[in-house]
């Protein structure tokens, strides 16, 4: 039993969009175990790359195994954080494809109501990417955290060979952001 001054410990479920090996978008959510506020739980899904592509006959169980764990991921979680890259002006299709297996109100896992953040890295800005995101969330009934969603310019160079971010102002910023979505996620206290 926790002390009633703190709040009880937060799950956030951590996406990248990047299915690349040195990617930033997942370097930065790498980090975010080693700066994040104390009572938050990082879990990382690392599926993407294995989800078939949605198809609407195919969302009922049995469901596909891959499907099944990223639903059981976004249902244990109390909030998720993406952080993604843009590819053509858009969300990269493997991203969209995990969210069109995330829609709908009816069903276990889904993302509706869900708090959600994002982590822009992009040096150049991933705005395309964003928007299509932020249109998708909306659509999907999630709740945007807009105080969480951060960007944090990022070049390889301040990913260490440990594939963490190594530079302290990118590190903060990183803190920042997830100590404003677990405050979003915290009642007040009258």
């Amino acid at each position: 039993m926790r002390d009633a001054d703190h709040h009880m410990a937060q799950t956030f479920l951590l996406i990248s969009g990047s299915l690349r090996q040195a990617s930033t978008s997942s370097a930065i959510l790498r980090t975010s175990s080693f700066v994040q506020p104390k009572d938050i739980q990082s879990l990382t899904y690392d599926g993407l790359g294995r989800l078939p592509a949605f198809n609407p006959d195919e969302d009922r169980q049995p469901l596909n195994p891959d499907v099944e764990t990223l639903r059981e991921a976004i249902h244990r979680s109390d909030a998720v954080v993406f952080s993604t890259p843009e590819y053509a002006g858009a969300l990269p299709g493997s991203l969209k494809n995990l969210l069109d297996w995330t829609i709908g109100d009816d069903q276990q896992g889904s993302i509706y109501g869900k708090p959600v953040a994002w982590l822009n890295v992009s040096p150049r800005g991933a705005e395309g990417a964003h928007r299509e995101l932020r249109t998708v969330l909306g659509y999907a009934h999630a709740r945007i955290v807009d105080a969480a969603c951060a960007r944090i310019p990022l070049s390889p160079l301040m990913v260490g060979p440990d594939g963490l971010v190594s530079d302290d102002a990118a590190r903060a910023a990183l803190a920042d952001a997830l100590y404003s979505l677990s405050t979003a996620l915290t009642p007040t206290q009258a």
